[in-house]
């Protein structure tokens, strides 16, 4: 078990401030004191698979921790009462400044995310988009720059996060298949 699963890091009751928070097996906290019953869920995230033109797949460079300097796909976590897809239109647009014209999806992948020191778990949903256009294209918010790659050329060893390497995986075994039919 990592250092930073929940039930290694977190040790008071967010409810009551109570040293009696008790991790269970079923991915839970109770409270000894107050009772306050608190679930580790799976938190929403997204993924855009972008191709463009030429049939080139679009990958970002990530800003920041985690995986700094790593490959990735363009999106991010979903904000509270917010749509899959509400939300990865609104990724790409504040990555990327592209708006999205269609989007249909293509699988979910688990994964962790460590950050500050302790594990979140995420259900990464990746979906395949169009975008109105690629003329205003630019690496803002937390993505340093992109590139893009023809599937059989991505690079699988320099995507940082193990979900998204298999949403790429299986995204171009599909576009292989696809051109070999």
């Amino acid at each position: 078990m990592a250092p930073t699963f929940p039930e290694k890091v977190i040790r008071y009751c967010p409810k009551c401030g109570g040293r009696e928070f008790v991790y269970h097996k079923d991915n839970s906290f109770l409270c000894g004191t107050c009772s306050f019953h608190l679930y580790i869920n799976s938190a929403a995230a997204v993924a855009a698979l972008i191709v463009n033109e030429k049939g080139e797949l679009l990958l970002t460079r990530r800003a920041i921790e985690p995986q700094l300097g790593m490959l990735d796909l363009p999106g991010g976590f979903v904000d509270v009462m917010e749509t899959a897809e509400n939300a990865i239109e609104r990724e790409i647009r504040e990555e990327l400044n592209l708006d999205i014209k269609e989007m249909k999806y293509f699988m979910s992948f688990p994964n962790e995310y460590v950050f500050g020191g302790l594990s979140v778990f995420t259900t990464d949903l990746a979906f395949v988009c169009q975008v109105e256009s690629f003329k205003n294209i630019k690496a803002e918010d937390d993505i340093s720059s992109f590139e893009f790659y023809k599937p059989a050329d991505v690079p699988l060893n320099e995507i940082g996060s193990v979900s998204i390497k298999e949403i790429v995986k299986s995204f171009v075994k599909s576009k292989l298949d696809e051109s070999n039919s």
